[in-house]
């Protein structure tokens, strides 16, 4: 059974840094792509970060990029969301989620986590 498990979601205010993790259980972490995607209320769930199985490849919004750093360790069947710079308009729920191969599409990940809350005020 595979488990993916975010933490590290909270209240920060603008400007302020956030790192979320997901843990990963039940599958060989090493052989598959992660992502990183986001849900506001009222809107669709969107891309936020991938990184291929190895670590070499790396995708961003352009919402993001710049500001946020996607990094795994595949010793500890991890994934890392590091989040500076933040706005009040990256307030969502956050979810982790496993692919076959590096993708921007929700659709190409078949394996998701719970979701963790990010609110940042201003």
């Amino acid at each position: 059974q595979v488990q993916l498990v975010e933490s590290g979601g909270g209240l920060v205010q603008a400007g302020g840094s956030l790192r979320l993790s997901c843990a990963v259980s039940g599958r060989t972490f090493q052989t598959y792509a992660m992502g990183w995607f986001r849900q506001a209320p009222g809107k669709e769930r969107e891309f936020v970060a991938a990184i291929s199985w190895g670590g070499s490849r790396t995708e961003y919004a352009k919402s993001v990029k710049g500001r946020f750093t996607i990094s795994r360790d595949n010793a500890r069947n991890t994934v890392y969301l590091q989040m500076n710079s933040l706005k009040p308009e990256d307030t969502a729920v956050y979810y982790c989620a496993q692919s076959s191969w590096i993708s921007t599409n929700y659709r190409g990940y078949d394996y998701w986590g719970q979701g963790t809350q990010v609110t940042v005020s201003s």
